[in-house]
């Protein structure tokens, strides 16, 4: 009898550990779904898409407190020690930068609807990609806490500098809009807010990559990752 009410208590804590991974994967999904219908509505100017992702954010502040109020109920029933606690910690982690990216996302959208309403400059075709690279990283990053890959965690944290090199080509490229005439500086200005968001949104994804890598293996990644953001040091040559 004894034995049997053990393993009940087994398959109980590993099904509260299953509804963790899927608790948080449903919120990456969320976040990624934030991030791509962004950049729809941006290159798109469609105005009722990005009030729907304003609209949704919401539903993601929910979910991180539901996350971290299942968490904090797990360490205070199970004391789960070694990998377990370096999980559900994890999770918390996770739960926290993925609100952040949905924030972020919100902010794009919030950009896309006064972008919308000015003159376009140049086209969309390095925000489409920044997007993409950033969704991908995302998704991987949510994958490998859900898998407890580190490797997968590991490609994740490395690819950061390829958002940087786009971000660095944007940034650039509306620069030169701006010095080329100042009536761009208003919508300029609102895309290089976007650009940012999605670094930051690269950035958030690269965290959870490094939280995901210590709560598989224990360890920590070398402090330098690869980063390739020169946008401090951008400088436009003057027109002659």
């Amino acid at each position: 009898m004894p034995s049997e009410q053990s393993e009940h208590i087994v398959r109980s804590y590993e099904e509260q550990l299953k509804k963790l991974r899927e608790m948080v994967a449903r919120m990456g999904g969320l976040a990624e779904r934030q991030v791509a219908d962004s950049a729809y509505a941006l290159i798109r100017r469609d105005t009722e898409l990005a009030k729907q992702v304003i609209g949704r954010d919401g539903e993601i502040d929910q979910l991180e407190r539901d996350i971290e109020n299942f968490c904090v109920r797990l360490l205070a029933l199970r004391q789960p020690m070694a990998g377990d606690l370096r999980f559900i910690i994890a999770a918390m982690k996770v739960s926290n930068a993925i609100e952040r990216i949905g924030d972020y996302a919100r902010n794009c959208a919030k950009r896309a609807v006064v972008i919308s309403q000015q003159p376009q400059i140049g086209g969309f075709g390095g925000f489409q990609y920044m997007a993409q690279l950033v969704q991908q990283n995302l998704k991987e990053a949510i994958d490998s806490l859900v898998n407890q890959d580190a490797v997968a965690a590991e490609r994740v944290w490395a690819a950061d500098a390829n958002v940087d090199e786009v971000y660095n080509g944007i940034f650039r490229e509306l620069l030169t809009h701006m010095m080329e005439d100042p009536r761009n500086i208003t919508s300029a200005t609102h895309l290089l807010f976007v650009a940012k968001n999605y670094e930051r949104i690269g950035d958030h994804a690269t965290n959870i990559a490094e939280t995901v890598y210590y709560a598989v293996r224990g360890g920590v990644l070398p402090e330098e990752r690869p980063k390739g953001d020169t946008s401090p040091f951008a400088v436009v040559p003057p027109r002659v």
